[in-house]
């Protein structure tokens, strides 16, 4: 049985890791306001087993983010499937808010892959996590983890291509001809 765990353990951990699991949970949910909102729920779970908690509170938090997010995703029915959460816009990355551009343009791919595939894109290459505690973190086999990797990556290909495709199209001003 675990010891009990106080309070003062509890904020250490916050204060060292909220920021990196925010990131995760941004990337995971498609923007700052949802993916605190979903830090907070992940972390009001652990809040509540934190003094019998016996394990890995990070492990524990980003099992819960994928679980939330995937929960969500079943939750808001087959029409979201159909719908575009985000429409990627063609930008040239001329000056220095062209980084941010692409990331942007990155994260909007990323909301259009379905929810196994981009936690598993997240844990793997933005977490880089290995297959392995990958497959620990969302409780499936490591060759489902490899599956869903190879199919997100390709996915994003495609949907990248499709981006530099309109690219190509745009004049230099971004507009289309």
């Amino acid at each position: 049985m675990a010891a009990d765990r106080s309070a003062a353990e509890l904020e250490r951990f916050l204060a060292e890791r909220a920021d990196h699991l925010l990131h995760t949970a941004v990337l995971l949910s498609g923007s700052r306001e949802a993916g605190e909102d979903l830090l907070q729920t992940a972390v009001e779970r652990l809040l509540r087993r934190w003094r019998r908690f016996d394990g890995d509170p990070e492990g524990y938090l980003r099992r819960t983010l994928c679980n939330l997010v995937t929960d969500g995703y079943r939750r808001a029915g087959r029409w979201r499937q159909k719908e575009r959460l985000l429409r990627t816009e063609v930008l040239q990355t001329q000056d220095a808010t062209g980084d941010v551009d692409l990331r942007d343009a990155l994260v909007r791919l990323l909301l259009q892959l379905p929810v196994r595939q981009r936690a598993v894109l997240v844990l793997r290459y933005w977490e880089q996590l290995t297959d392995a505690e990958t497959a620990a973190i969302l409780g499936c086999p490591e060759g489902t983890v490899k599956s869903a990797g190879s199919r997100g990556l390709m996915r994003l290909r495609e949907l990248a291509s499709d981006w530099n495709d309109a690219a190509a199209v745009c004049g230099r001003n971004g507009q289309r001809s």
